[in-house]
């Protein structure tokens, strides 16, 4: 059970050995399914998702990495919307919103080699400093 952003989240997983069972799939060893139950003050909402992996973990573990994940990827993109505007920006003609992309990932990447844990304040030092964002450049 996980309580967080206003909700109360269970969850139950359970995996199913699948080695040799499709032989399309040659690496498949494990299926997992997760029911999860999300409630909020106003509405409760159920539901199950299915993993396939070519991992032969237990329950647990399996539970734990896709927690893992889905708390990775909502940090990036939370990062990435909120702090540097992704879903406001109106760039929207090819190739430009891949190579804004990449220079957001480069951006993000730098801030976090220079010792920032809070993009924000990285944001915030930097944009206002030359000298800084030739440090983090490594320029002189």
């Amino acid at each position: 059970m996980d309580k967080g952003h206003g909700r109360i989240e269970k969850r139950r997983v359970s995996v199913c050995k699948a080695k040799g069972n499709y032989p399309n799939w040659p690496q498949l060893n494990t299926i997992i399914r997760v029911e999860y139950e999300s409630q909020t003050k106003d509405k409760i909402e159920n539901g199950i998702r299915y993993y396939i992996s070519d991992l032969n973990d237990s329950a647990l573990k399996f539970g734990q990495r896709i927690r893992g994940y889905w708390g990775v990827e909502n940090k990036v993109h939370y990062v990435r919307d909120v702090t540097q505007g992704e879903d406001k920006s109106r760039i929207r003609t090819n190739p430009l919103p891949q190579i804004m992309a990449i220079a957001r990932n480069l951006a993000l990447n730098l801030y976090r080699d220079a010792g920032f844990n809070n993009m924000a304040q990285a944001v915030r030092k930097c944009q206002f400093s030359i000298d800084r964002i030739l440090d983090i450049f490594r320029m002189k």
